[in-house]
């Protein structure tokens, strides 16, 4: 089931392109990574394809009665008032205790109910805002930087929640990122921007590709390699690592996995 189709789209603000061209697509089940330097134009398209803005060229088709679920790059908190996690779950919308429960439990983060938002580290707060997102079951989730302040093992621990939510609520994913090597193994497609769509693909397809390289450098390859790899060992939600007990050949090690504690 198609939940976004974007044709052509362009944005002309300030006397200029923000983004022109954008052919971009979403479907239920899928994971789509929009990658790209500063400035390139993502949060945009992605603003574009949840309706926040409008765009002066080029088509928007969306499915109908879409819930999106958004976990935006920046959110504007005064962190001198006392808000807690709480309170955070009920700034745009109004659930009950159980629903908030369940949602923090989900993501990890019972514990934190009641706790000051002030007083998160990086990884909580972006649980904190993964749940919040999560509450109205929502076809779509919008996933802007979401591993902004959080160290790699927290990394690691984060994509692999995104994916078991994708399937749990079987929604389709819109992740946004300028860092490449957070782009993770379980990502279907990569759309890679720069004002326009420069090139899209499987991971593996995208690094190889020359406007891919023309953009990121030559040596950006190999870091996506990474994600092309398989190891002995599995990552566990509190960032540490479990080793395998059976044995394993070389012509096993083709991709990471990730699991719950």
């Amino acid at each position: 089931m198609q939940l976004i189709d974007m044709q052509k789209v362009g944005v002309y603000r300030n006397e200029r392109w923000l983004i022109r061209n954008i052919d971009l697509t979403l479907n239920k089940g899928e994971i789509v990574t929009i990658i790209g330097p500063n400035g390139a134009g993502k949060s945009t398209t992605a603003k574009v394809a949840l309706n926040i803005l409008s765009p002066n060229e080029g088509k928007v088709t969306r499915a109908q009665k879409l819930i999106v679920g958004y976990v935006p790059q920046k959110l504007s908190i005064d962190w001198t008032l006392p808000l807690t996690v709480e309170r955070l779950m009920h700034l745009t919308s109004a659930p009950k205790k159980g629903e908030i429960q369940q949602a923090l439990t989900r993501t990890g983060i019972p514990h934190l109910q009641n706790a000051p938002v002030q007083n998160l580290s990086g990884g909580e707060f972006q649980r904190a805002l993964l749940a919040r997102a999560i509450l109205r079951r929502p076809n779509i989730l919008v996933l802007d930087e979401p591993v902004q302040g959080v160290d790699t093992a927290g990394e690691a621990a984060l994509y692999q929640l995104i994916n078991e939510l994708k399937s749990e609520l079987d929604c389709g994913v819109l992740l946004i990122s300028h860092d490449l090597h957070v782009v993770m193994a379980q990502t279907d497609r990569v759309v890679c921007l720069n004002g326009h769509v420069c090139c899209q693909g499987t991971p593996a397809t995208i690094s190889n590709t020359k406007e891919f390289q023309e953009l990121f450098g030559k040596t950006a390859a190999p870091t996506w390699a990474l994600y092309q790899h398989q190891h002995n060992h599995t990552h566990t939600l509190d960032g540490t690592i479990k080793q395998h007990t059976h044995d394993t050949t070389d012509n096993d090690c083709c991709q990471h996995h990730y699991e719950d504690k």
